[in-house]
């Protein structure tokens, strides 16, 4: 019998430990678990590559969504956005509590500053529940949205938002936090934060912050990456996927 290669070996392990496997040779059987336990990083190797092509195929997923949910992604017209009449659209996915998204806040603010020709979706997508929620209801309410980026900067320089210091923030740009908070329970807020929640589901982002530049998607608070996305963007270098 020849003797069986490091790859089969490998796969007839992974369909051995996966239950799927009803080898009929139990020498081969034995064979490949002596190989295995004389050489363990067999296991380890497979394993990274399956995740590889999960990865892979997440990524495959996340840009099919892109494409099929452009618009929602990048037009719903009850999302704050900063810089509307710019060429390039970035969208970010964030909680007001995510301290990721507060680390990288200051630089999304510098970004806006320094790029007119980039529009900013701004997603609400509150993952952290309570004060999370309540944060991402005023902030869609009529008031909130029309302090815009000047609530978004206050609510991302607290480093601890709680119901108190919302309402204080809501106070210090003249918006009366009770009438918010009233606002924030209406159908159409409720609904908005669902539909953000059923739209990041739908192209596997689970955690903020998540940015999508065209076809790409930036996870977690990569400001090089996204960046260089930006400028890959107005190169002309990354499809808008539409």
């Amino acid at each position: 019998m020849k003797t069986p290669t490091r790859a089969v070996l490998a796969l007839a392990a992974i369909l051995a430990l996966s239950g799927c496997q009803k080898s009929a040779d139990a020498a081969f059987g034995q064979k490949v678990r002596a190989y295995l336990l004389e050489h363990p990083e067999v296991i380890e190797e497979a394993v990274q590559k399956l995740q590889e092509k999960k990865v892979a195929e997440a990524a495959n997923l996340a840009k099919a969504g892109m494409v099929k949910h452009r618009k929602a992604l990048e037009q719903d017209p009850r999302d704050f956005v900063a810089n509307p009449n710019g060429k390039i659209t970035v969208v970010e996915f964030f909680d007001y509590r995510c301290g990721y998204c507060k680390t990288s806040a200051p630089e999304i603010l510098q970004i806006i500053r320094e790029n007119p020709d980039v529009r900013f979706v701004f997603k609400e997508f509150p993952i952290f529940g309570g004060e999370s929620t309540l944060a991402a209801e005023v902030s869609l309410s009529p008031a909130g949205k029309a302090q815009g980026l000047a609530l978004h900067k206050s609510f991302m320089a607290e480093k601890a938002l709680d119901a108190a210091s919302i309402d204080r923030h809501l106070a210090a740009l003249g918006i009366n936090p009770a009438q918010a908070r009233a606002a924030g329970q209406s159908a159409a807020v409720q609904k908005h934060i669902a539909d953000t929640r059923e739209l990041a589901h739908s192209l596997g982002i689970e955690g903020t912050p998540a940015f999508i530049v065209g076809d790409r998607m930036v996870p977690g608070a990569d400001m090089p990456a996204l960046r260089a996305a930006i400028a890959a963007a107005k190169a002309g270098d990354i499809k808008r996927a539409s």
